[in-house]
């Protein structure tokens, strides 16, 4: 049931915190664990992946800031650093002059199955050895209501949500 007035009920606040707690939790041993295998930072998997799920492994500079919740800024500082490494390229974008590609390579992809079992691994120890199959099926059907649909009308991705690549 939506909460209506100005005052959040101890259970959302709750909820909330438990969320950004778990969040916090995760995150920092994803990236302890990728450190430890001399692998790149999380933000270098999320866009990495981002590319390796989308139609032809490429997406327009600004959708991709939009799905890992970044900048575009902070994308194109990232992605200057990814396309230093070879793991993508950008490309101009054909119907406008302005706009840019960013295109996974095939170094991208192979960097991105590197990085997996580590990320995987983390995902195990902290989340997924913490809450059941029915939980983590409640978790994201209630969490995928808080995430509006996009303009195209497809479910906008959520950050750091992934599956083996």
């Amino acid at each position: 049931m939506p909460v209506t007035s100005s005052a959040i009920p101890d259970e959302h606040l709750d909820a909330w915190r438990a969320v950004l707690t778990a969040h916090a939790v995760v995150v920092a041993h994803a990236e302890a664990a990728l450190a430890a295998g001399g692998l790149p930072p999380l933000g270098w998997y999320d866009v990495l992946w981002a590319l390796r799920r989308a139609p032809g492994r490429r997406l327009r500079m600004a959708e991709l800031a939009e799905r890992l919740t970044i900048s575009r800024g902070g994308l194109t500082k990232l992605a200057d650093r990814l396309e230093g490494a070879g793991l993508i390229r950008r490309e101009a974008a054909g119907d406008d002059g302005r706009g840019l590609y960013a295109v996974l390579t095939p170094g991208g992809n192979a960097l991105l199955r590197r990085m997996w079992p580590a990320y995987a691994r983390a995902l195990r120890e902290t989340f997924a050895s913490a809450i059941t199959a029915e939980e983590a099926a409640v978790i994201a059907a209630a969490l995928g209501r808080v995430t509006p649909p996009r303009v195209d009308g497809a479910a906008r991705p959520r950050r750091r949500g992934r599956s083996s690549t």
